[in-house]
């Protein structure tokens, strides 16, 4: 990652940008997201799978090496799991200076109904060896980053590729995966932030030694500088986004709502512990109100919805935000802590105003 200098957006980002497509905030209405309103980030090229000579290896520290068709993984008992996965970068526009990347406002989410075999019963047949400490995830995708010529690979604990609650997805929203989100097979890991989250997965293998690829030991760390070691990017932190209210201009995307009641809504969620707490405000952060939280206990790992009745009683101009409290006491910031890649930047969204 490097830092904007006061030169606007690069064709580069752009060139990112118009490959990578962020969620409508409209689209909060929907408790799952529709497949082609839901974020997308690709980090290299989207592989063309054929899904009959197409297998899943599980090799390495293991007794037991596994190879399954897709078909064979469709044979074995299934799970649905409703789950909102963000983008660490979500929000790294906003960031001054601003981190040189794909520049994320605030819609790099969405929530999906990911169906699939459960990742844990699998790793149990394989028997772990006693020395394996992690497990890696490597998908068909290739590509450079850093100067490293690589396949997309990211890891997780032992502990955590056991009992976080895993799915080996092949299907979304009720149908096949589509190719963008990683036809055959994608890893989904509840609660982490979208990173973690291998398209088009090829091979799992348990290791002896953490695991040093270039997705873990250099991208996704929240450092300073360069010269830092920083620490890994992993669960993602509590964030509330509010339904834009009333029309849109065109090109500014102000909002003009009329005097009278609005109701506002919105969606909020945490990959730490479960939100407890959404407020409003309709002064730019000076005074807060409670909204009311209508979480769904049947999908711990899905967003959560809220509403507002705002009284804009007064024409003028204002700006709301929202925040949510996850049940660790974590509250949205005010302002954003900067960092070199831009991760994790859960600021509370601002929604400018008019009242006509």
């Amino acid at each position: 990652m490097s830092v904007a200098p006061e030169t606007g957006i690069s064709v580069e980002e752009l060139r990112l940008a118009a490959r990578n497509h962020a969620m409508l905030l409209e689209a909060l209405r929907w408790p799952i997201t529709p497949v082609g309103l839901h974020y997308l980030l690709t980090h290299y090229d989207v592989p063309l799978v054929d899904p009959t000579s197409w297998r899943l290896e599980l090799v390495g520290a293991v007794e037991r090496p596994l190879s399954f068709t897709l078909d064979e993984l469709r044979a074995r008992p299934a799970v649905e799991l409703a789950a909102t996965m963000e983008c660490a970068g979500n929000g790294r526009a906003l960031l001054e200076p601003r981190p040189i990347s794909q520049p994320w406002l605030t819609g790099a989410v969405g929530t999906g109904l990911w169906r699939g075999a459960e990742l844990a019963p699998l790793l149990a047949e394989a028997v772990p060896a006693g020395s394996a400490v992690e497990v890696v995830f490597a998908g068909l995708d290739r590509g450079v980053e850093g100067e490293v010529e690589q396949r997309y690979e990211r890891s997780l604990s032992l502990d955590e590729a056991t009992s976080a609650g895993c799915v080996l997805a092949y299907e979304l929203n009720g149908a096949p995966l589509p190719p963008q989100h990683g036809f055959p097979l994608r890893l989904v890991v509840p609660g982490w932030y979208g990173m973690t989250n291998v398209k088009w997965l090829s091979q799992i293998t348990v290791v002896e030694e953490p695991f040093d690829g270039y997705q873990v030991a250099n991208g996704y760390r929240v450092r300073q500088s360069e010269d830092e070691e920083g620490r890994p990017v992993t669960r993602m932190r509590p964030r509330s986004l509010m339904v834009p209210p009333g029309m849109p201009e065109f090109m500014t995307r102000e909002r003009i709502v009329d005097r009278g009641e609005v109701e506002l809504e919105g969606r909020a969620w945490s990959g730490r512990a479960p939100i407890v707490r959404v407020e409003v405000s309709v002064d730019d952060g000076g005074t807060w109100a409670d909204a009311a939280l209508e979480p769904d206990p049947d999908h711990r790992w899905a967003w959560a919805g809220w509403t507002f009745t705002w009284d804009a009683a007064a024409a003028g101009s204002f700006t709301l935000c929202c925040r949510a409290t996850d049940e660790t006491g974590e509250t949205q910031p005010l302002e954003p802590p900067w960092n070199l890649g831009g991760y994790e930047n859960n600021a509370v969204q601002r929604v400018p105003i008019i009242v006509r």
